[in-house]
């Protein structure tokens, strides 16, 4: 069965409530009612509540920035999984490149927010990827068998079924470098085939993996057309409606 795209683009800290609002309903009225690939937009947590009413009725999901791997208790300024089922999320980030490399969060950390997300109900996006300096010392595959196997330790079949990978080469985000349609399809295909050795070929044959480096409308037709890329994780481009809609339509 082929895997359905997915887009899904990640406001990161960026845009005003009434922003957000206006942004979310252009999304959705771009993509209509039954778009040919799922879309999702991941806006920060104070826009959950309004942006999960602006999508209301509409075919666009709504996904969270980050997850904490607890579901409550004196946990200052996080929050839980069952929190962002109740105001609308399908969809949660964990391991985002801001995560690990700025926050400084670490695989454990990881695990435990995969493990609470799942159990929780709510769909996973686990980001995995190399630095420039990771991937200048040939170090990449290395780096994908970590994170893969400390991420998804102790996952279920079942669990399995709502995990997506989103490939960031941490080297193009923000930088406007794109790896190329062939180093990309590479590095899933690894991504893929480790999987495969970890937790067998049905597993792997079914896990979509997005791309998410500096994605544009111009860069997205060439990617999604590779067989191991299924869809993407955008950044700056999902900021402006226009540009997001003509990655979606790359996807259809």
């Amino acid at each position: 069965m082929p895997r359905r795209k997915l887009i899904a683009g990640n406001w990161k800290m960026n845009t005003t409530r009434a922003e957000a609002v206006t942004l979310a309903k252009a999304v959705a009225a771009g993509v209509g009612a039954s778009p040919a690939c799922d879309v999702a937009v991941i806006p920060p947590f104070p826009w959950l509540v309004p942006v999960a009413d602006a999508l209301a009725g509409t075919a666009v999901a709504l996904g969270a920035q980050d997850v904490y791997s607890e579901t409550k208790g004196a946990f200052t300024g996080e929050v839980s999984p069952g929190m962002l089922l109740e105001v609308g999320c399908k969809y949660t980030l964990v391991g985002h490149s801001e995560r690990r490399h700025v926050i400084g969060e670490t695989d454990a950390a990881t695990n435990q927010k995969v493990h609470a997300a799942l159990e929780a109900g709510l769909h996973v996006i686990l980001c995995i990827g190399e630095t420039l300096a990771e991937r200048e010392r040939n170090l990449q595959e290395r780096v994908f068998q970590r994170q893969v196997y400390a991420a998804c330790a102790g996952l279920t079949d079942e669990q399995f079924a709502r995990l997506i990978f989103a490939y960031e080469p941490v080297w193009a985000i923000g930088t406007g470098k794109v790896a190329t349609p062939e180093l990309a399809q590479e590095a899933h295909k690894n991504i893929r085939a480790r999987m495969g050795m970890l937790y067998g070929d049905n597993i792997a044959a079914a896990l979509p993996i997005l791309y998410g480096g500096s994605l544009t409308g111009e860069s997205a037709p060439g990617l999604f057309a590779q067989p191991d890329i299924d869809g993407g994780l955008v950044g700056g481009a999902s900021l402006k409606a226009d540009a997001f809609l003509k990655i979606v339509a790359a996807a259809g």
